[in-house]
């Protein structure tokens, strides 16, 4: 990866916030391209709080780089954790949801990439339109169970990933072809967003307030993939 990954003491950060408001959290590291990992996170999850109402798909790779320069060891990579991932997510947990029997929401974090194109991302484009067309067939077929199922779609976020060396290898793949550089402008004065900004996005989705949105692409991203 050309950025900084997520540490444990980011983990332990994040435990620690969500005690500090007075919740109650679980917290298991897995890789996502686990099935099995996944589905005993669940089971532990579910049998030390009764059910699972809400699922959010969030972990994700991007590594930009010119057509003619990813590799296959690259391409399969971006694949395995952003499609692969994303599906082991979801089956992980959507029949848990099922069992509880009062609905629930599933998010899936696709991209502006998955919306419209990200140059010089062939491969991140690919797997982020896999993520948004796979939450809408999810949608159509979990739907019997009022389960809902939406994706999210962030332009540039201020996070370490989006970021020092990821930025640095994006714009050393623009030069390749200056021709696709304005796309992607934001309509809004602001470039990037907060993550603060997805999040409230991902919140509304999982609340009851979004009761009968379902197979729906939220964009938060400043209007990045009009453009």
């Amino acid at each position: 990866m050309r950025y900084p990954s997520a540490t444990a003491d980011d983990f332990a950060e994040t435990v620690e916030m969500v005690k500090a408001t007075g919740g109650r959290i679980m917290a298991t590291a897995a890789d996502i391209r686990d099935l099995d990992a996944l589905r005993t996170a669940v089971d532990e999850g579910v049998e030390a709080y009764g059910r699972l109402d809400v699922i959010v798909a969030n972990a994700g790779i991007c590594v930009p780089a010119p057509w003619n320069e990813i590799t296959p060891e690259s391409f399969r990579d971006i694949i395995d954790v952003n499609v692969t991932g994303t599906w082991n997510t979801v089956m992980a947990g959507a029949q848990r949801i099922i069992d509880g029997g009062r609905g629930g929401s599933i998010i899936l974090i696709s991209s502006y990439a998955g919306v419209k194109v990200q140059p010089y991302m062939v491969h991140y484009t690919a797997s982020k339109h896999a993520v948004t067309g796979m939450a809408r067939a999810f949608a159509a077929e979990l739907g019997k169970h009022d389960i809902r199922v939406n994706s999210v779609h962030p332009g540039p976020v201020n996070t370490p990933m989006g970021g020092g060396d990821m930025i640095a290898a994006l714009f050393a793949a623009i030069e390749t072809n200056p021709t696709l550089n304005n796309m992607g402008t934001p309509f809004l004065p602001q470039w990037a967003c907060e993550p603060e900004d997805v999040a409230a996005a991902v919140c509304w989705l999982a609340s009851d307030e979004s009761r009968y949105v379902t197979a729906t692409r939220l964009s938060v991203d400043q209007g990045m993939a009009q453009f």
